[in-house]
């Protein structure tokens, strides 16, 4: 694609979506008029790749669901491909603003990794229970993995500079809460750096989120020991004292 390197890619992971993700598009579209938008059709049974790519969004098709991890790998890999030195994730369920989209991809002024985040005192997203003080676990271990403080390590609003790309591409883990997680490990691992924007979250447009608040704590539970192993785990090619530092 001419031009692709001064361009920023849009990754919109969309697994039957097909309810939300016109309105998604159109949205961003909208609001961020000189980037590019990729929807990356997660193996859908319904219309999603077709009410895509009518709101004006490039497609790229999975043949079957391989989950948010594989939807993203696929897209990172497009964007590597193509030459694009700036991504950005945005979910298909309206939840992430297109308005806040330059200001976390403002965050790659100073990190590889730019992190949309929830709780920065911005906006009203609140959690309980067992659900948040695994979140604080998690942003705690996060933290000391990226040397700065983090508070939301779970959202998926977050924006990839080249160095990032590259890392994704080579590594970005499929397992529930692994693209969150373990690629934010590994990638830190590698040397990346990591900040993260204030954004407010907004209520999702139609249908359910794909786990409810006793599932979502669960998983987010059962992730805390995933974030150990991969906080333990050294990468291949990473020096025992990077890993240590």
């Amino acid at each position: 694609m001419t031009g692709a390197v001064d361009r920023v890619l849009i990754l919109v992971p969309a697994w039957n979506e097909s309810r939300n993700v016109g309105t998604t598009v159109r949205e961003i579209l909208a609001s961020c008029p000189d980037h590019d938008v990729a929807v990356i059709d997660d193996g859908s049974s319904d219309d999603t790749a077709a009410v895509a790519r009518a709101a004006g969004a490039t497609v790229l098709s999975l043949p079957f669901n391989l989950g948010v991890g594989g939807a993203m790998r696929t897209g990172f890999t497009y964007a590597q491909r193509m030459g694009y030195r700036k991504a950005i994730q945005v979910d298909a369920d309206g939840q992430h603003n297109p308005a806040d989209i330059d200001r976390v991809l403002a965050g790659l002024d100073i990190a590889d990794i730019a992190i949309g985040a929830r709780f920065s005192d911005v906006g009203d997203y609140e959690v309980r229970g067992p659900r948040k003080w695994a979140m604080r676990f998690l942003a705690s271990v996060m933290s000391r993995v990226a040397h700065t403080r983090l508070t939301d390590v779970t959202s998926g609003f977050r924006a990839a500079g080249p160095r990032a790309i590259d890392q994704y591409v080579r590594y970005y883990p499929a397992e529930y809460l692994g693209d969150t997680l373990d690629s934010l490990v590994a990638a830190c691992h590698e040397g990346l750096t990591v900040t993260q924007v204030p954004v407010a979250m907004r209520p999702r447009l139609h249908g359910r989120p794909s786990q409810g608040p006793i599932g979502a704590s669960i998983y987010l539970l059962r992730s805390v020991f995933a974030l150990l192993l991969a906080v333990m785990r050294r990468p291949r090619g990473v020096r025992p004292d990077a890993v240590a530092s």
